[in-house]
């Protein structure tokens, strides 16, 4: 039996034209981080499995990790997230830097869990992060990052909307009026993740297995079935939870000041599933009804560094993934034709005098920044222009026989059909006419 050529479950062959759009959404990432000021960062494709153990969820380390033991006796894992590899990073330099510490990465990630749609074992997430920015600041730019990058791609609010919690929220409802124990806590948590992707009798069914006292169910499902800014403040008035109500007035005061308020929405299932969130966390949804589903998250941590015995150091990020993120761009028609190689012009020649000249050129566009596909053989007129437009080229040069003769070029625009004789020397008018037509 021969080896197989499909990719191993839940990865992907990048073909030309796949890569290609894989890389404008990673242009798209690189370009919103940096109008931002965001630097970008890396780290190892492994990392010991202790790192994950003491930062990421119960789920990651049991369920979901490639793991394996190195030649030295090392327990190390593939990175399923790229999160505690950040925190590892930012407690070696953080004293030394200025802040606010603006990073960003677009690492390679790999999970064992099941292949679906929006999610395989192998994906490139585009992670953003502040730490040490005051107060609402860095939520407010976090935000800000996300809304832009998808505007980016020509996504408005009849697209997507942010739906936004804040584990203070459940964390004073847990601990101060529901006087719930950390096992307790942590089921409810794991319910509320749930709440939305079951029936309400299997959740209330859920709620019921953890025989609370029948005034704190019902305050717990209460808090379930708030669906607005102005629900989730009167329920905390009336639990009396006056700070996290003013905190969370004057936060969505700045959302509406930054304008961003139009795009958010309160959910309060939105809890996210990791064990370091400590303040806002929020998912970009998809409103497209085919495609009803989470394409990002992230949230604020105040204590990602503790694991290193260093201090507080407030911090928000989030991670988008490139198949989520193709499959909302998709849906929604918004991505662009890149069914051909992003090709500038493609050079043709009749003879051997002709290539050696179309050689030259090539050499004297390219430094000027033109991106030529070269002919590597003679071709006949009339397969020049069909060949030229299967390499993906913009314009087709022509070097027949009579230009030869003459040191000329025969440049053609593919799209529009105009074309200009131009003599070999004049190699900046060539560039100028190829460059003021892909401006348009």
């Amino acid at each position: 039996m021969g080896l197989s050529k499909q990719a191993y479950k839940g990865t992907r062959d990048l073909f030309p034209v796949e890569k290609r759009v894989q890389e404008y959404m990673f242009t798209k990432m690189r370009q919103s981080a940096a109008l931002f000021g965001y630097e970008p960062y890396d780290g190892p494709l492994l990392e010991e499995v202790e790192l994950y153990k003491a930062k990421s969820g119960e789920e990651l380390i049991n369920e979901q990790i490639y793991s394996f033991t190195d030649r030295g006796g090392r327990f190390v894992a593939i990175r399923p997230e790229m999160t505690p590899t950040l925190a590892r990073m930012v407690a070696q330099v953080y004293k030394e830097s200025s802040r606010p510490l603006r990073w960003y990465a677009i690492p390679n990630l790999m999970r064992y869990e099941k292949p679906q749609k929006g999610r395989l074992r192998e994906h490139w997430q585009f992670n953003c992060d502040i730490f040490g920015a005051p107060p609402m600041k860095g939520e407010l730019e976090i935000l800000s990052v996300a809304v832009n990058l998808m505007r980016s791609f020509g996504a408005t609010q009849e697209h997507f909307e942010i739906l936004i919690n804040d584990r203070r929220v459940v964390d004073d409802l847990f601990m101060r009026v529901l006087q719930l124990n950390q096992e307790q806590a942590h089921r409810l948590y794991k319910i509320i993740d749930r709440s939305k992707k079951v029936p309400r009798s299997v959740f209330e069914q859920m709620v019921a297995e953890l025989a609370l006292p029948k005034k704190l169910e019902e305050t717990f499902c209460s808090y379930v079935d708030l669906s607005s800014f102005e629900e989730l403040f009167s329920f905390l008035e009336k639990l009396s939870l006056h700070d996290t109500k003013d905190y969370l007035q004057g936060f969505t005061q700045k959302l509406l000041e930054f304008e961003l308020l139009d795009y958010v929405k309160y959910d309060p299932t939105i809890v996210r599933g990791l064990d370091y969130y400590t303040g806002v966390v929020f998912e970009i949804y998809d409103k497209h009804p085919e495609n009803r589903r989470a394409i990002c998250g992230g949230g604020a941590y105040a204590n990602l560094l503790e694991i290193f015995n260093e201090g507080p150091l407030s911090g928000i990020g989030f991670g988008l993934g490139d198949v989520t993120l193709r499959d909302f761009l998709t849906t929604h028609q918004l991505l662009p034709d890149l069914s051909k190689a992003d090709v500038d012009v493609y050079l043709a020649f009749q003879s051997e005098e002709g290539e050696v000249l179309s050689f030259k050129l090539a050499s004297e566009l390219r430094k000027r920044g033109v991106k030529v596909s070269l002919a590597l053989s003679p071709l006949k007129m009339n397969k020049m222009i069909p060949t030229a437009l299967r390499s993906g080229a913009k314009f087709v040069g022509i070097l027949g026989d009579s230009e030869v003769s003459e040191s000329a070029i025969n440049l053609k625009n593919l799209l529009t059909t105009e074309q200009q004789r131009f003599s070999l020397k004049d190699i900046e008018e060539m560039k100028n006419t190829i460059f003021s037509s892909l401006e348009k």
